[in-house]
């Protein structure tokens, strides 16, 4: 059996734990390609005006496993606790799709968590598990099997980054995006690539101690209940002492992160800041000569430039 995985959304949060999962019951994974041209016009096609850049890639990921496949996973993500509520767009993807692709063959594979309503991670696999018809020990041993890799990577990822902290002599500039984003051959890795030809270090703010980054958010405000908005806005606090520069990198329009953007501006009075939106459409020459000119602002103002020293 096929499970397919849209390379999008929180695929770039839980893919470790996923494909672990999957493989330890014995199934066959496929992943959708990464990001092109023709999936963000298939989502697009699918999609309203007003829905974010993430939307709609996440849309054309989903019909490119199409036929592919047995199933697709579209996972139900709600709450992490009362307060602690997922963007809607992350609610709602499983009601959205299956709207949307009702008149084709697609059978979805979704869980549910609502820690709000006491439905734990734990219990969604568990009955996604059932569902796939194995048996309890099988799916509790896939599961704490796919923990501990998702453990161990984050670990990875997380000491990778406190060397280039540490060791690293090139300008650092703390890039604020949710992984969805970030690690996007469409929408952030063109800027991390740009970032390193100019001898930049990027330091990846949704690479953090997600536990210490959320207590360190309810410190700045106590009524934000985005979780991984959360997760960025500490993280800020976490990092902003040991980089050089700040790249906020959304997609329009993003509502969460329209408002949290701005606390983070308004906040940040020390290091340079810049703020990076991105659309459907083609072309980053712009976007390069920004951030040329952000990075040559930090250089002149550590040389005492003139007119660069704020």
């Amino acid at each position: 059996m096929k499970i397919g995985i849209p390379k999008a959304f929180l695929y770039y949060r839980y893919g470790y734990l996923w494909e672990t999962f999957f493989r330890e019951l014995g199934f066959e994974i496929v992943l959708s390609p990464d990001t092109n041209k023709a999936i963000i016009q298939s989502g697009t096609n699918h999609s309203i005006d007003e829905s974010c850049l993430s939307s709609k890639i996440y849309l054309g990921h989903v019909e490119w496993l199409i036929g592919k496949c047995d199933y697709i996973l579209i996972p139900r993500v709600a709450t992490y606790a009362k307060d602690q509520i997922v963007c809607s767009k992350l609610w709602s993807a499983y009601d959205v799709v299956q709207n949307i692709f009702r008149d084709r063959d697609i059978k979805i594979l979704d869980y549910n968590i609502d820690y709000a309503k006491n439905k734990t991670e734990f219990m969604a696999f568990l009955k996604m598990g059932r569902r796939l018809r194995k048996k309890r020990f099988s799916i509790l041993r896939a599961y704490f099997m796919a923990k501990q890799a998702e453990k161990m990577m984050g670990e990875r990822h997380l000491q990778e980054q406190n060397e280039l902290l540490n060791k690293s002599d090139d300008l650092k500039i703390l890039i604020i995006s949710h992984s969805y984003n970030i690690n996007d051959r469409y929408i952030g890795q063109p800027v991390l690539n740009y970032l390193r030809a100019l001898d930049c270090t990027p330091i990846i703010a949704e690479i953090v101690e997600r536990r210490a980054a959320t207590l360190k958010a309810k410190e700045i405000s106590p009524t934000l209940k985005w979780s991984y908005n959360q997760e960025l806005l500490g993280a800020l606090e976490l990092y902003k002492k040991d980089v050089d520069g700040i790249i906020l990198l959304t997609t329009f329009p993003c509502g969460p992160d329209s408002l949290v953007n701005e606390i983070i501006i308004r906040r940040t009075k020390d290091k340079p800041i810049i703020s990076l939106v991105v659309d459907e459409h083609d072309g980053t020459a712009g976007m390069e000569t920004r951030i040329e000119s952000f990075v040559d602002i930090i250089r002149f103002k550590q040389k005492g430039v003139p007119g660069c020293e704020k």
